[in-house]
């Protein structure tokens, strides 16, 4: 994730702390349709003015989206002007601190899944390869190889001698609990996103990423 989308996520999230803002959010999520200020007010027993505030607030945030409709059905010249409604976002909010990526190492795993299903590969060879593509796919999209360090949370900081420690491991529940695996996949992923420009080598170490980068 890059920097300022972390912010914008760590802002969504801050923005419910709110009281009111939470409980409009909460009663937008249960509805099955849209809300309106009107509605929002009356469930809540909260001004409609101050109901109309935290809404767009939480627009701002990307918490909500919104839309127009008349719901009084009519249509045309004295149908009265489109009421203003909200809705829950589709997309998603996540916010880990330190900077966990678990929805990557599900994908990576059930892509491994489908290949070997697909191919008849051993698994394990098709976690690895299908890593090694996804490593080389995010330093594409982030523009180089340390820019995609530092979107994935791996928190990279220069040694002394040279190289650099990743002092951020983004699968950290999961390879506590499945180690092998996980750290094979993440070893792959770190080699394609290096794409030979940096010496990738399994080091693990007590509270920091399997992997270190260089001398």
């Amino acid at each position: 994730m890059n920097p300022q989308a972390r912010l914008d996520n760590i802002a969504a999230v801050a923005s419910i702390n709110d009281p009111v803002r939470r409980s409009l959010f909460d009663f937008a999520v249960r509805s099955e349709t849209a809300i309106g200020r009107d509605e929002a007010a009356t469930a809540l027993g909260i001004p409609r003015g101050t109901v109309a505030f935290h809404l767009d607030r939480l627009v701002e945030s990307g918490l909500l989206t919104t839309e127009f409709q008349r719901r009084t059905g009519r249509t045309g010249p004295g149908a009265g002007r489109p009421s203003k409604l909200y809705r829950p976002t589709r997309a998603e909010v996540v916010v880990s601190l330190p900077e966990r990526h678990y929805d990557l190492a599900a994908d990576l795993l059930s892509s491994a899944i489908e290949e070997s299903d697909r191919t008849s590969e051993p698994i394990r060879q098709a976690l690895i390869r299908v890593s090694t593509a996804r490593g080389r796919a995010l330093r594409i999209s982030a523009g180089s190889f340390a820019a995609m360090l530092s979107d994935t949370g791996y928190e990279p900081h220069d040694r002394v001698h040279g190289g650099k420690v990743l002092t951020n491991c983004p699968f950290h529940r999961l390879a506590l609990s499945h180690t092998e695996i996980i750290c094979q996949a993440n070893l792959a992923l770190l080699q394609g996103a290096a794409e030979g420009e940096e010496e990738i080598r399994f080091d693990p170490g007590e509270g920091r990423c399997c992997v270190q980068i260089g001398a």
